[in-house]
């Protein structure tokens, strides 16, 4: 779907390696009966080779294209760095619903307070990881996997009014600057009034997912 983060992450991978892909969107509200029979579970991305091999999950359909095709690849060659990433992720995993319960429970009226001070010490964390990394991304000194799994979120913050809790995390902010300058995420990019138009009408109950088009 085109504005799903998970899908985008499988995308940022494509465009970063230059691979050679055709991307087919699907109306989750109406899943069509094909895409059901080649992933039961109904979610997006999934993957499909040239000969018919189908890989779901964002995760697993960017680590197997990162094994699979070009020289360069995104993930570290160490065991224990590629481990340290998956542990980093596993914590991010966390963090992802709240990009969804604040934009809600801000729409409800509900008091989002202590959700926004909770995605501010996950920023901290991540602020504090580049610090004591010190280098330009999580991966390292060039754009890495974990670089683009974290990114979708990040990219819609100004959309869902949350920059602010970007406030105090100035390696973090770096970083996004330098994020937004990568071939591939310009490449994956939605403009900042899609997303405000999309996420108006997922908070609507009936979110247009052609939006744009």
């Amino acid at each position: 779907m085109r504005f799903c983060p998970f899908a985008q992450r499988t995308r940022l991978v494509l465009h970063a390696k230059g691979i050679k892909h055709e991307t087919v969107n699907i109306n989750l509200k109406a899943k069509p009966d094909w895409y059901l029979q080649k992933n039961p579970l109904g979610l997006v991305p999934t993957l499909e080779t040239s000969s018919g091999q189908l890989i779901c999950e964002s995760l697993i359909t960017c680590e197997y294209l990162d094994e699979v095709y070009g020289d360069k690849k995104l993930l570290p060659a160490d065991p224990f760095e590629k481990a340290q990433q998956k542990m980093w992720l596993e914590d991010y995993s966390k963090t992802i619903p709240l990009f969804y319960k604040i934009p809600t429970g801000k729409k409800n009226g509900d008091d989002i307070s202590v959700l926004e001070e909770e995605l501010r010490n996950k920023f901290a964390k991540l602020n504090k990881e580049l610090v004591n990394k010190n280098t330009k991304f999580f991966g390292g000194d060039a754009v890495a996997i974990i670089d683009y799994m974290i990114w979708p979120w990040i990219e819609r913050l100004e959309a869902d009014e949350l920059m602010h809790c970007l406030d105090g995390t100035p390696e973090l902010k770096k970083w996004t600057e330098r994020m937004s300058e990568d071939h591939a995420v310009k490449a994956t990019m939605h403009p900042l009034e899609s997303l405000k138009a999309y996420g108006k009408s997922c908070l609507e109950g009936k979110p247009d997912y052609d939006y744009g088009l």
